[in-house]
């Protein structure tokens, strides 16, 4: 029996991402994940409002990073190298987190319901750095498209860091922001 609320949530994580990989999203309940993670239905609910909130534990954080980040950026950098410094700034997270985001995707790409709640939070994730360039002084117009430019480049970078893990995270970063300012005609990063 897990002592500890964060092992508890750890563990309804991993028994959630185990069930929804052996059995399908669909066909998993909440008190399964509940009784193989040692705990009891309440327990989940105590820490997910729902058995989709498992696999996208962690959304706060990252918004927290991202929204810091943005505001501590160097003050003189541009919108999309602000992105970059910010994203890179993120990386740890998931760095430290990918033995479960790997199957988390997979469970993610094979589950209808999840992919619409992905892009949802990925949304919103997106408005929350447009709101932070925005608290920079950057005009309305250009923190949307910057932000769901940056957002676009930061997740080509996810994926290709997944797909090979052997450059880091950080690599991959500089390597869709550099195609990024290529496809824009600029000369890449300074």
């Amino acid at each position: 029996m897990p002592r500890s609320g964060a092992e508890a949530r750890r563990r309804l994580r991993q028994a959630a991402l185990e069930l929804y990989r052996e059995r399908g999203f669909d066909r998993t309940t909440t008190a399964e994940i509940a009784a193989r993670a040692g705990v009891n239905e309440r327990t989940f609910f105590r820490h997910f409002p729902d058995k989709r909130e498992v696999l996208f534990d962690g959304e706060a954080d990252l918004r927290a990073t991202l929204t810091r980040a943005v505001a501590d950026a160097p003050a003189d950098l541009s919108p999309l190298e602000t992105l970059l410094w910010t994203f890179r700034k993120a990386a740890p997270l998931l760095e430290e987190n990918r033995t479960f985001s790997e199957p988390r995707l997979a469970v993610i790409a094979a589950t209808p319901a999840l992919q619409e709640r992905e892009l949802a939070k990925h949304a919103s994730l997106v408005e929350s750095v447009a709101e932070a360039l925005r608290r920079r002084g950057v005009p309305e117009r250009v923190a949307v498209l910057a932000a769901r430019t940056g957002w676009a480049a930061f997740h080509q970078a996810t994926e290709a860091w997944l797909e090979d893990p052997a450059q880091g995270l950080e690599a991959h970063l500089h390597q869709a922001f550099d195609d990024l300012y290529a496809l824009s005609g600029g000369a890449g990063r300074g």
